[in-house]
């Protein structure tokens, strides 16, 4: 059954940081004031989609809606208009992101037996290049208890600290996946081995490890905390228990424009920031990551070319620096067509056009996502799959949830995933470092290993 929501947007003038503002709002509507107990409340946990201070934190759930299988993105596109077309909008909209919006979270495969979703937070704090606004979402017949809304009066309750501040992890233990470190080299062998055999050009074969909080629930608040703090130009998500530090925008669609990083290429940072520098030198001249970024890119315009005017693709790619790693990046960017009835596609649309891309898939797709299926051992569930949020005029950013973790229900453990593209020339040691590193900003946020140093 579709609700009725009326949304309400106010603009608000006071900075704050995101994540500190959401908890204390939570606080002063009478729920849990602390993170971890926060962690046990059903509808505790924020959503949340952040990067270098500015996003959306959302509490509560005023909608949700779940699909899987091949129509995941259509389905869940028709429902939010649907929603939207049943809705009361008050207050401004003028501004990507500002009034009604929902967060989601997709499956990689169409074949996952983990649902897609798209959730509509009751209650939404939002701040974009020096504009903060709150939206509320009202559900008619909805018996939960009032949306909470920040405040200037704390109540007398300590307030949390700043992402950047985060509170040191609890303690976790950590368990291999289907496919243990020591085994890993010879699946990236086979991998190999079927691109040499013909019919498959490359391959992103990925791998998990399981944490397990020593005592009590893993704190999804302070993990997020911890990612926004140290992952700071990263894309950080939290939906539905999927929590991570993207560095990968699938798209960005505002104003008919849209925009696509692509990563593919990847060296770990080592040392002093000169023998980083070097390194950097070295991934950019690297014909083995130069062609797998090749792969990623020429995916990604192949989608993009039906859906825009024209398309602007740098002829090199540039190296972006993470506190753990160097990827060799690119960004895409291209003007919206319109539809002959004079619509812009909406970001979900476009996501559909564009997962899965090579850079976590392989190519082609279709003999990639096979073998993915054959040589991991398990079903990714939202690993590799898109995640970002969308409004009400269709704009949203969707990125690809890597360096990410999906809790399990009930938040005593986490999976980790990483993984790496597979050419003709990988070295498979060099492949499960790369994993390693990867593994690195998760394995730090749940306790597993130490902060990172300066990017």
């Amino acid at each position: 059954m579709l609700p009725t929501i009326t949304f309400t947007t106010t603009p608000t003038d006071h900075p704050t940081d995101l994540l500190a503002a959401a908890q204390a709002a939570q606080a002063d509507a009478g729920g849990p004031g602390d993170a971890a107990g926060a962690a046990g409340a059903a509808g505790a946990e924020p959503l949340a989609w952040l990067r270098r201070g500015d996003g959306f934190v959302g509490l509560g759930e005023a909608a949700r809606f779940e699909t899987s299988g091949p129509r995941r993105f259509g389905a869940a596109e028709d429902w939010w208009r649907a929603v939207l077309a049943r809705a009361t909008i008050n207050g401004p909209a003028d501004h990507p992101g500002m009034g009604p919006l929902a967060l989601g979270a997709f499956a990689f495969s169409p074949a996952s037996a983990e649902p897609s979703v798209l959730v509509v937070p009751r209650t939404l704090i939002a701040r974009h290049r020096g504009r903060e606004w709150i939206t509320t979402a009202d559900a008619a017949g909805c018996e939960a208890a009032p949306a909470p809304v920040p405040t200037d009066q704390g109540r007398g309750r300590p307030r949390p600290r700043p992402a950047g501040d985060a509170a040191p992890p609890q303690a976790m233990t950590e368990s291999p996946g289907p496919v243990a470190a020591a085994d890993w080299p010879a699946v990236v062998r086979r991998g190999i081995g079927l691109i040499e055999a013909g019919g498959l050009d490359k391959v992103v074969l990925a791998r998990s490890v399981v944490a397990h909080a020593a005592a009590g629930r893993i704190d999804p608040q302070a993990v997020l905390a911890f990612l926004a703090g140290h992952y700071r130009d990263t894309w950080t998500f939290a939906v539905d228990g999927l929590i991570g530090a993207t560095p990968e925008l699938l798209i960005r669609s505002s104003r008919g424009l849209v925009t696509s990083r692509v990563l593919a290429g990847t060296i770990r940072r080592r040392g002093s920031d000169q023998a980083n520098l070097a390194r950097a030198a070295a991934l950019a001249r690297s014909s083995k990551d130069l062609e797998e970024h090749e792969f990623a890119v020429a995916s990604v315009v192949a989608a993009l070319a039906p859906l825009v005017e024209e398309l602007a693709v740098p002829d090199i790619p540039s190296v972006l620096h993470l506190p753990n790693v160097m990827h060799l990046a690119t960004d895409v960017v291209g003007e919206l067509k319109r539809t002959p009835g004079g619509r812009l596609p909406g970001a979900l649309s476009l996501v559909a056009a564009l997962h899965p891309s090579a850079a976590v898939c392989g190519t082609p797709a279709a003999e990639a996502a096979r073998v993915i299926g054959q040589l991991e051992g398990r079903d990714r569930g939202r690993y590799s799959g898109p995640v970002g949020w969308i409004d009400a005029n269709g704009a949203g950013e969707w990125g690809i949830a890597l360096r990410c973790a999906q809790l399990s229900p009930d938040r005593r453990e986490a999976r980790l995933w990483a993984g790496g593209g597979i050419v003709a020339a990988s070295d498979p040691a060099a492949e499960l470092a790369e994993t390693e590193a990867k593994l690195a900003p998760m394995r730090q946020a749940l306790g597993l290993g130490e902060p990172p140093g300066p990017a």
